[in-house]
């Protein structure tokens, strides 16, 4: 016992100041998405839009769901629960009571999700999931309101807890669940998995059209991509030299998470993973960022500035040795009793993870799952698995106009042609808009069909009313990927027409 919890400190022991900064970075991405998703505020979370409510409840709600926002279907009420998120995202980011915040603003963002699924993606499940592992982490503890609120000063910034092994497990069970997710022969024998990535015009970045001509180079970070998900999270369980595999990790997910931003439109995927690494960060690479740059950092700041910036408290150095952690036993009754809460759900976690995967396991059995959508633990890291995505293509709004003409509603209503244009990413609004197309294509959600149809149409009548369009198909215009630079022929795919009469 007493190695297993040397080596649990030597593991999972993270630094107070990387937290604090992975708080910060968190709440900047929460803001972020609220802003990208207001853009949309009608179209995705009202009844006037794509996804009413009726809808949602029938077709793609789970019983066990928890959603403030399914409450109304007005755009106004919305906005009132976006304005209500924005603010404690701003607690959060400021740190102001810190844990109320990281409460509310989780609660508010699992609310939000539920409200419209259908423009979900991989980097939404991480961002919930660490903000639910941050309401059991003191990471108000510096760079915020609370600290400067302290009795006394903090002279330890090393940490362990329940709440760091989960958090530290959560990003080691990411990437190596969604390594065993890719069992198809591209990924593990063939090493095409991104030249199909690649292929998707949906979501091909000026990067990724840069070294798309090279299969070779493809065949190598493919493969490159495969073992680092796969092995890189096993250096976190390092107990020797933990500080500098921690540098390690932290600076490959960096660099790993740029090149995917730069070459794969994946909206804020890259920037909630990046966030999940800056945790990890290490007190030698804390004091030295504190040197380098949070000190530098406060002395352009003259005036009311100067003294507000004064008011923050920076930690010691790592001079300070390493205070004895008393035994769990003799911890308080309130600690002991959050331990083994978060112990218990970071269990669930695991085997929730681990059932998903090829992995020969006792699964978690479907009468257990409940718990999981209660609390949106339930996660599946399945990017790019089992294989690539290879039905790409574009979408045509066709409206026929009471003139007779046909137009492209997708090009700002130029007549209709079937060519691929020059950007097909530069179709989408933004990548929620993005997911819902790719959603849009499944048969299983052929619900969604006619709501986009008739809203796309709505909108496009009350903006052009000299030129209203009184029938509409959605077109899909899908092209294959073929290996080997095949170029296939589009076919012309109607997924669903409505019609605008007048009376």
């Amino acid at each position: 016992m007493n190695y297993l919890g040397w080596y649990l400190r030597k593991v999972f022991t993270v630094d107070l100041r990387a937290i604090a900064v992975m708080r910060i970075w968190l709440a900047g991405i929460v803001l972020t998405d609220l802003a990208i998703r207001a853009s949309d505020l009608e179209a995705h979370y009202s009844n006037m839009g794509v996804l009413p409510l009726h809808v949602l409840h029938q077709h793609a709600w789970n019983p066990y769901y928890f959603s403030l926002h399914a409450l109304s279907g007005l755009w106004q009420f919305q906005a009132v629960l976006f304005a209500g998120a924005a603010i404690s995202a701003l607690c959060l980011l400021f740190g102001y009571k810190t844990r109320v915040a990281t409460v509310v603003t989780w609660l508010l963002l699992l609310s939000l999700q539920n409200r419209n699924v259908l423009i979900s993606q991989g980097g939404d499940d991480l961002l919930r999931m660490l903000l639910f592992w941050g309401i059991f982490l003191p990471w108000g503890r510096c760079y915020s309101y609370d600290a400067t609120k302290a009795a006394s000063p903090l002279l330890e910034t090393r940490y362990f807890s329940a709440a760091t092994v989960a958090y530290i497990l959560q990003i080691f069970l990411v990437y190596f669940c969604t390594a065993l997710l890719k069992i198809a022969p591209e990924w593990r024998e063939e090493g095409t998995a991104l030249y199909y990535a690649l292929s998707l015009d949906q979501i091909l970045m000026p990067v990724g059209r840069l070294i798309y001509p090279y299969p070779e180079l493809l065949r190598f970070l493919t493969f490159f991509t495969f073992y680092t998900e796969l092995l890189l999270p096993f250096l976190l369980l390092i107990p020797f030299k933990n500080w500098f595999f921690r540098l390690v990790v932290a600076g490959v997910l960096l660099c790993f998470h740029i090149g995917i931003s730069l070459t794969l439109f994946v909206g804020l995927f890259y920037l909630i993973n990046i966030a999940s690494a800056v945790g990890l960060l290490p007190p030698v690479a804390m004091d030295w960022a504190e040197r380098r740059f949070l000190a530098s950092f406060r002395r352009p700041f003259t005036g009311q500035f100067q003294h507000i910036f004064r008011r923050i408290k920076f930690p010691a150095s790592m001079q300070v040795q390493v205070r004895l952690h008393r035994p769990f036993l003799k911890q308080p009754v309130q600690r002991q009793i959050r331990e083994g809460v978060v112990a218990f759900l970071l269990l669930y976690c695991i085997w929730w993870n681990l059932s998903g995967t090829i992995l020969n396991l006792p699964k978690l059995p479907d009468e257990g799952r409940w718990f999981g959508y209660l609390l949106r633990t339930d996660q599946h890291w399945g990017m790019f698995s089992p294989a690539v995505f290879k039905d790409d293509g574009w979408y045509v709004l066709e409206g026929s106009t009471a003139s007779g003409r046909s137009i492209d509603l997708n090009q700002q209503g130029k007549e209709v042609d079937y060519i691929k244009p020059a950007s097909v990413m530069a179709l989408f609004k933004n990548d929620r808009w993005r997911k819902y197309s790719e959603n849009y294509l499944y048969i299983h959600n052929s619900f969604m069909r006619p709501y986009y149809c008739n809203y796309v149409v709505r909108r496009w009548n009350e903006a052009h009313p000299n030129q209203p369009i009184q029938e509409l198909q959605v077109i899909y215009m899908k092209e294959v990927s073929l290996p080997d630079y095949q170029v296939a022929t589009p076919t012309k795919e109607v997924l669903c027409t409505c019609a605008n009469l007048p009376e």
